[in-house]
């Protein structure tokens, strides 16, 4: 059940990072200006911006099991598209429907994960989700990398590729269970204690019982009640993302523009350093806690990127260091991003809450992987950094204000302990 739960953020970095290798290639042959470029390469996000709403509201109102099986489907038909491109208009659509589906597996795929996983092992089960978001986008910039320099294969082939990984994880999910929590929530008891009884462990089997029946709403979000937990983790994800989601997708123009070898190299190296990034924090997170592996690590950041911007003629190799310094303590605060909302939203608005969240912080990737480009020709790579780390800083504050201490508490231990 886990990997069929974390398939859907795998796929998630996989289109995401399969783009880059063969921007250029699929530029020249569809004769795209850096506008269509930049839209392309973001229609994923703004899928995603659109569908996590979306699907986290219908998966509160119908359940988790039928939009598990719906956005997967999506995902296959859209992915298999990319075969047949002769447009950059059916590209761009191609894209948006994926982000749509993703969109739907990030409102979904978390609070399962959430509602599944035993309180002393759930910060590790969700941030494995994380783990596999980055094991994704580095797996696709190596394969599209290795396809596109060294076989004959065509950019279009190479994006589709994703369309294999799909179809195998919507077999796998056929026959997958409903979530008792939201059973339980939505008043039918009998049948969530069977599916309890059989899927949940003890300690996820009795509190259970203390789930109250309650109808979520869009609004229960912004209540006096809630609005914590929506700004706390919407505007986190917002500007853990941002910064990275456009060092990380113009991975090759960034460090070219420091004088650095890109390629492979460059766009694997800082991947497989936030991979790693991430792998300690799943190691860590139930034993450190979440706070801990938020706020510093966010301050650090913030520094980073400000130091970059500011020392505009620092050695290649120092501005080498700090870009993966940044990116492995990034990826680490950003796997709680998967964690916290799965625990501070309540089940009747766990699904609405991690979409709505989703969808803000895909406005953040989309203003990264859109304007950074653009920034870069424009203003330069140093007030580009700059700009990056305000971005950071306000995140940090944000955090050291408003994140929370989870660890060790039942899922509804966690959503009534933040409501104060």
């Amino acid at each position: 059940m886990i990997a069929v739960l974390i398939g859907g953020m795998l796929l998630d970095g996989y289109i995401l990072g399969i783009v880059g290798p063969v921007s250029s290639a699929m530029a020249d042959e569809l004769q795209l200006s850096p506008l269509w470029e930049g839209l392309i390469v973001a229609a994923a996000l703004l899928g995603i911006l659109a569908g996590s709403p979306l699907g986290g509201w219908a998966a509160d109102k119908w359940g988790r099991k039928p939009l598990f099986t719906f956005d997967i489907a999506l995902f296959t038909v859209a992915s298999a598209m990319q075969f047949f491109i002769d447009s950059p208009v059916l590209l761009l659509v191609a894209r948006l429907l994926m982000g749509i589906a993703i969109g739907i597996e990030y409102s979904v795929g978390w609070p399962l994960m959430g509602e599944f996983s035993p309180t002393r092992l759930r910060g590790r089960l969700l941030g494995a989700m994380n783990i596999a978001w980055y094991g994704g986008f580095m797996m696709a910039y190596l394969i599209g990398y290795l396809l596109n320099e060294y076989t004959e294969i065509g950019w279009r082939f190479i994006l589709g590729t994703s369309t294999f990984l799909a179809l195998l994880l919507f077999i796998a999910r056929l026959g997958m269970p409903e979530s008792p929590r939201w059973l339980f929530s939505v008043g039918r008891r009998d049948e969530a204690r069977l599916l309890a009884q059989k899927y949940l462990p003890d300690d996820a089997l009795s509190d259970l019982e203390h789930e109250d029946v309650r109808k979520g709403s869009f609004a229960m979000l912004f209540s006096r009640q809630y609005w914590r937990s929506t700004l706390f983790i919407s505007g986190f994800w917002f500007c853990a993302v941002a910064p990275y989601f456009a060092i990380a997708t113009f991975a090759d123009s960034v460090l070219h523009q420091y004088g650095l070898a890109g390629g492979l190299a460059g766009g694997v190296g800082l991947s497989a350093v936030a991979l790693a990034g991430v792998v300690i924090t799943f190691f860590l997170i139930d034993k450190l806690g979440r706070r801990v592996l938020t706020v510093p690590t966010q301050w650090l950041c913030a520094v980073v990127l400000a130091v970059i911007g500011i020392w505009g003629g620092a050695p290649p190799a120092v501005v080498l260091v700090l870009f993966l310094v940044f990116s492995f303590f990034n990826a680490g605060y950003t796997t709680l991003t998967g964690v916290y909302p799965a625990e501070i939203f309540p089940t009747e608005i766990r699904g609405i809450g991690t979409g709505f969240a989703t969808s803000i912080s895909r406005i953040g990737a989309f203003v990264g992987t859109f304007l950074m480009p653009l920034a870069i020709e424009n203003l330069g790579t140093s007030t580009t950094m700059l700009i990056a780390a305000a971005v950071a800083f306000a995140g940090a504050g944000l955090s050291q204000w408003l994140a929370p201490e989870t660890k060790g508490m039942s899922l509804t231990e966690a959503a009534a302990g933040y409501t104060h």
